[in-house]
């Protein structure tokens, strides 16, 4: 899950290329690679029950804590519920990462409950993440000018990180113009239907990025979710000029929103040491550039939920469901030797990948 933001990788010097990391050209480990197949071939299976309790204890909480941010009177327990309500629903909102890689099959009727419950009212309808995230996985679009999500943020100037953030903090009120204004106009202008489609359809952080038309299922799917996201962003804005929703209740959700988002982009923000600057990378360099953060800690259960903390074991095995990828990182980091990468992807923390983040572009900057 990202947000669409524009930084021009021109920003970069090619000098900083002299310290690049070692992990853009390392070969495949097949060691590694096939022990992580065979040790996790029973674990493919969604389990629906933990989907959908999951999800809907997440947006039930989060909605309860809403309506505490907007109904209590006690500043100290809004503020306590408004905190409740951006991690629950946060968490519940990341479920648009599974909904890109789960079979919908195995999980009948969870895609449309998601955007029920989750993707309409938030303004994150599912189809802007489906048929791009999956290009991210890509073997030979990576790190490439073709990956919706990956920028060379380590290489790039200072500024690029408050900006990663602000960008973020502003999406839910982009998101909302985007369906509320710009979607009627599309299908009142067909010209501009093409322009809304190929520059205002993906959550990517990459400005190169252009999504192609949708086909076949695709399409019927994208249309009713945007017609439905539409509609209740509309209904939304005219209920809060007409007054009857609350300016300020509209503005506590708007905010609950953007904290959710800024906290979700802090989090790609460590998914990755972003350290390529456009070159195809083995699956085994894909994982190194990519970020665990495995217990003990428990921070990461709240700023990486649904399986994010796993984020380069991820990379390395995409299938996996998200409640499977704990017991997988146990078995591998049991399984695999010392001197195995797979230990090299496993950070302690999100304090230091983001100290090295911003040690990195400081250095880039001192070079220019």
């Amino acid at each position: 899950m990202t947000t669409s933001l524009t930084l021009d990788r021109r920003d970069m010097p090619r000098a900083a290329t002299d310290s690049r990391a070692t992990t853009v050209r390392v070969a495949d480990d097949k060691a590694m690679l096939r022990t992580a197949a065979e040790l996790t071939r029973d674990l493919h299976a969604p389990r629906p029950a933990i989907y959908w309790t999951d999800l809907i204890v997440s947006a039930a909480i989060g909605y309860a804590g809403l309506a505490g941010a907007i109904l209590l009177a006690s500043p100290v327990w809004a503020i306590a519920a408004g905190a409740i309500a951006v991690f629950a629903l946060y968490r519940a909102e990341s479920f648009i990462h599974e909904l890109s890689h789960v079979k919908h099959s195995s999980l009948p009727g969870f895609r449309l409950g998601w955007n029920a419950l989750i993707g309409v009212p938030l303004f994150v309808p599912s189809f802007m993440y489906e048929g791009v995230h999956n290009l991210h996985h890509a073997r030979t679009r990576y790190g490439t000018a073709d990956d919706p999500e990956y920028l060379p943020l380590a290489r790039m100037k200072p500024y690029s990180l408050p900006l990663f953030l602000l960008v973020a903090a502003l999406a839910p009120i982009s998101l909302m113009f985007r369906f509320a204004v710009l979607t009627p106009i599309a299908a009142l202008f067909p010209r501009f239907r093409d322009v809304l489609v190929t520059r205002f359809s993906a959550l990517a952080i990459n400005p190169a990025f252009r999504r192609r038309e949708p086909e076949g299922e695709a399409r019927s799917l994208w249309r009713w979710q945007a017609a439905a996201t539409s509609l209740w962003s509309i209904a939304l804005i005219a209920a809060v000029a007409t007054g009857i929703v609350p300016l300020r209740a509209f503005l506590i959700f708007l905010g609950i929103l953007s904290t959710a988002a800024v906290i979700n982009q802090v989090r790609t923000l460590v998914a990755h040491l972003w350290e390529n600057e456009g070159e195809p990378m083995s699956v085994t360099a894909q994982y190194l550039d990519s970020v665990n953060v495995p217990p003990p800690g428990v921070l990461p259960f709240l700023w990486a939920p649904v399986g994010l903390r796993y984020h380069a074991l991820h990379h390395l095995l995409p299938g996996l469901p998200y409640h499977a990828l704990g017991t997988a990182h146990r078995r591998l980091a049991t399984a695999l030797a010392a001197h195995s990468p797979y230990h090299a992807a496993n950070y302690r923390s999100l304090t230091g990948l983001l100290q090295r983040l911003a040690a990195s572009t400081l250095r880039v900057s001192r070079t220019r």
